[in-house]
């Protein structure tokens, strides 16, 4: 097995999620349960959710509120911006399994580097299509959503979702590591800055390190690890995605979730 890549229980727990939110969008038997899409969809045939950055470009380019999708919008944003940060693109959106399986396979072939794009170009894509879509009066990112195109190709089964998957693949496994969703993703950039004070954090325990580097050689955003080596805390940056691949592979129980730790009476 390739360093640092084993197999853990967030790791596991993860794709049963991702895999799970997928089958229960996917077949009509479960639509009770949940009906629709990532952008839009229906909790139990009553709670109506919506992508809170689908609906600021809607806004925008149209001006118009619209009560009832404010309301829906509003829920998925309380959830990621009070309690969950950016969970969404670890534990939910599809493009996640594409890009770490192309992380796998890049520990083996090891390729070099051909773009150097820098984290913060997310945020300019992230504002540059909500200026597009206030200039142009339409959902611009929406328009060409990599996320909306593999969602939706996987839930009625279209051969679009097959190509875009394959280009993020290749990208991510020759251009450069994560390029896809540390680097470009608009999406996971609206949920960096939303995320800044949510109740879910990595807490990390200096006593408890031996100063292996695995939870860094191992997290896709290994900028948020700043604190590891240098002093105990919680993980405070937003881009901290949750995928928790940095408690699987301590071995020094050294990191983990607060609300573990919480439940266990240590502070």
């Amino acid at each position: 097995m390739v360093q640092n890549f084993k197999i853990g229980k967030y790791l596991i727990l993860r794709r049963i999620t991702q895999i799970g939110i997928l089958l229960l969008f996917t077949f009509k038997s479960t639509e009770f349960i949940l009906f629709g899409n990532l952008s839009s969809s229906v909790l139990l045939n009553s709670i109506k959710l919506s992508d809170p950055f689908a609906y600021l470009q809607i806004f925008l380019a149209s001006f118009t509120l619209n009560f009832e999708f404010f309301l829906s919008a509003l829920v998925i944003f309380l959830l990621y911006a009070v309690f969950l940060g950016r969970a969404f693109c670890a534990w939910v959106c599809p493009v996640n399994l594409i890009t770490n399986f192309a992380e796998l396979i890049r520990r083996y072939l090891k390729p070099a580097k051909l773009t150097n794009f820098k984290a913060n170009t997310r945020y300019f894509l992230l504002f540059s299509f909500l200026l597009a879509s206030f200039l142009f009066s339409e959902p611009s990112f929406e328009k060409i959503s990599h996320i909306a195109i593999i969602t939706r190709g996987i839930i009625f089964m279209q051969s679009s979702a097959i190509f875009v998957g394959i280009l993020i693949f290749l990208a991510d496994l020759f251009l450069q590591r994560n390029l896809v969703c540390s680097h470009l993703c608009p999406l996971g950039a609206f949920y960096s800055l939303i995320s800044r004070y949510s109740l879910l954090k990595i807490t990390y325990n200096l006593d408890k390190c031996t100063k292996c580097a695995k939870c860094i050689n191992i997290c896709p955003e290994p900028q948020v690890l700043n604190l590891v080596t240098k002093y105990s805390g919680k993980v405070l940056n937003p881009e901290c995605i949750k995928c928790a691949r940095c408690v699987d592979v301590c071995d020094d129980d050294a990191i983990n979730f607060n609300l573990i730790n919480f439940v266990k009476g240590k502070k």
